[in-house]
């Protein structure tokens, strides 16, 4: 009776002190609230599962949402660690799922959202028991920009040293994504997943043009075929940044990082139905999808590391940025991102100056 009286106690509890808009799928979620924007975090994942204008209620991170065959859960954007894609059969056997642990534990909250400084902070973390590492992630919203700041340390708590690789995940999908919605970045040269090992980068393609056989693919759009699906890209700027645009519904969403901490940027695109499904924006410490084992075979690809290693307890911290800006019906896609003193500029492409857009947004990392 007492354990039955305390079940029902911690039911009224949650139901009291869960807002519904704190809620994904009747979880419990971390959310900053800014005044410009809103941001929703799964517990379950670690996920972005929600970042949109508050006056502007489109949300361009929702794969997952819709079909148990594309995601068990809504993932928008995850974090891809202590690997990107397949585990070993070994590894497989031993209860190691695809990208690694970090989408698939719970995540405790450190520090609920709280203001300070003009914007919204908060702090989570989380163990991988399988992996042995400790990631700890703060995020801040700026208050009256849509603008995201996020920091990750990964610690390794093994005995020994160990490979890993660290890939961030964002995934946009419908109705933001449709046949008009437009993907640009700084990548540089790249080559296809599904080029035959032991040398995938031969041949060589540049963004944002990838090959279909002899044929070749504009990877800025998505139509009814995904093929090639998954191309990866160099990046030789001192930020890598790609952004996603979409003029019907007046919505950019964007990313950049320092290329030292993510040297790849890779291209996911999927269609199902004959219709776009999800984009795939992902940047991380690796551009070949494929097991430790495999990675340590090859080495290098275009003299870039495919792979990293943390020491028994080294701890190694990287960050990146989110952010959304409204446009216009007629916008043709982005040729720049400039990030210099506090401030975000992007440059339209085949546009003047006059038609940048830009934010304040102080230090983004």
């Amino acid at each position: 009776m007492k354990n039955t009286l305390k079940v029902l106690l911690s039911l009224v509890l949650v139901t009291i002190t869960a807002n519904p808009e704190t809620l994904v799928k009747g979880r419990r979620s971390l959310v900053l609230d800014g005044r410009a924007a809103q941001v929703v975090v799964d517990i379950a994942g670690g996920s972005i599962v929600s970042f949109q204008f508050q006056d502007q209620k489109l949300n361009p991170l929702v794969w997952g949402e819709k079909g148990e065959q594309t995601a068990p859960r809504p993932m928008g954007h995850f974090l891809c660690l202590d690997r990107w894609g397949a585990p070993s059969e070994a590894e497989k056997n031993n209860g190691m799922p695809f990208h690694g642990e970090a989408a698939h534990v719970v995540w405790k909250v450190v520090s609920d959202s709280a203001k300070g400084d003009g914007a919204i902070h908060a702090e989570m973390a989380a163990v991988l028991p399988i992996a042995g590492l400790e990631v700890k992630r703060r995020v801040t919203l700026r208050e009256k920009e849509a603008v995201l700041a996020v920091s990750e340390t990964v610690t390794n708590r093994n005995k020994l040293g160990r490979l890993y690789n660290m890939v961030q995940h964002p995934t946009i999908g419908p109705p933001f994504l449709d046949e008009t919605t437009l993907v640009d970045s700084n990548a540089r040269k790249g080559f296809m997943q599904s080029s035959p090992l032991p040398n995938p980068e031969e041949p060589a393609v540049y963004w944002p043009q990838a090959l279909k056989e002899s044929e070749t693919v504009d990877l800025r759009r998505l139509g009814d075929d995904s093929i090639p699906n998954v191309v990866s890209f160099t990046v030789d700027e001192e930020n890598g940044w790609a952004t996603a645009s979409n003029a019907a519904k007046g919505l950019l969403i964007g990313y950049i990082w320092k290329n030292e901490e993510y040297p790849w940027f890779n291209v996911w695109r999927h269609v199902e139905n004959g219709r776009p499904l999800a984009r795939g924006l992902e940047f991380g410490t690796t551009g070949l999808h494929q097991p430790f084992g495999v990675l340590v075979a090859k080495g290098r690809i275009f003299g870039r590391p495919i792979y990293g290693h943390l020491d028994a307890n080294e701890t190694v911290k990287k960050s990146y940025a989110v952010f959304l800006f409204k446009i216009r019906q007629d916008y043709k896609g982005v040729a720049a991102v400039i990030y210099k003193n506090g401030k975000l500029v992007l440059r339209e492409r085949g546009s003047s100056p006059e038609r940048d857009l830009a934010m304040e947004v102080g230090d983004l990392f």
